[in-house]
């Protein structure tokens, strides 16, 4: 049969084994490749919900440690002038404190939205391409 009518790269019972193998060979390496791109992707992207969380906690943590000084002061002052001062160190503690609830909210749903670590993604698309090699094998 004359190769005419035959395109590059169409595949045909005519093709040699040698070629067939080949052709499999380069399309898995291509696919491995590109799943691993993903991957990184993927990962990348839940790095920084969890970089996002973490600054979010550590922030908290500094605004709560603020607002525990201040509360200390309150009460020192409180014990010393039994009047105003104290009440308006009273006032700064609850506003870091409410702060302080704020950023440790949006830090544990920064981190709730970033999900397992896994990139689960990749993890099914491999699956399904290893189930479509198997099938591709049976037929």
């Amino acid at each position: 049969m004359s190769a005419v009518g035959r395109h590059p790269g169409q595949g045909s019972t005519e093709d040699p084994v040698g070629d067939l193998v080949s052709r499999a060979s380069r399309q898995i390496s291509d696919l491995v490749r590109e799943e691993m791109q993903l991957a990184r992707a993927e990962m990348a992207q839940k790095g920084k919900r969890f970089g996002a969380g973490g600054g979010l906690f550590g922030g908290a943590g500094v605004v709560g440690f603020l607002a525990a000084q201040a509360l200390v002061g309150a009460v020192i002052a409180a014990l010393a002038l039994l009047l105003p001062v104290w009440a308006s160190a009273l006032v700064i503690a609850v506003l870091l404190a409410a702060v302080a609830a704020g950023m440790a909210a949006a830090g544990k749903r920064q981190i709730a939205k970033a999900g397992a670590l896994a990139p689960e993604q990749t993890i099914d698309s491999v699956k399904a391409d290893v189930a479509e090699i198997k099938e591709a094998a049976r037929r």
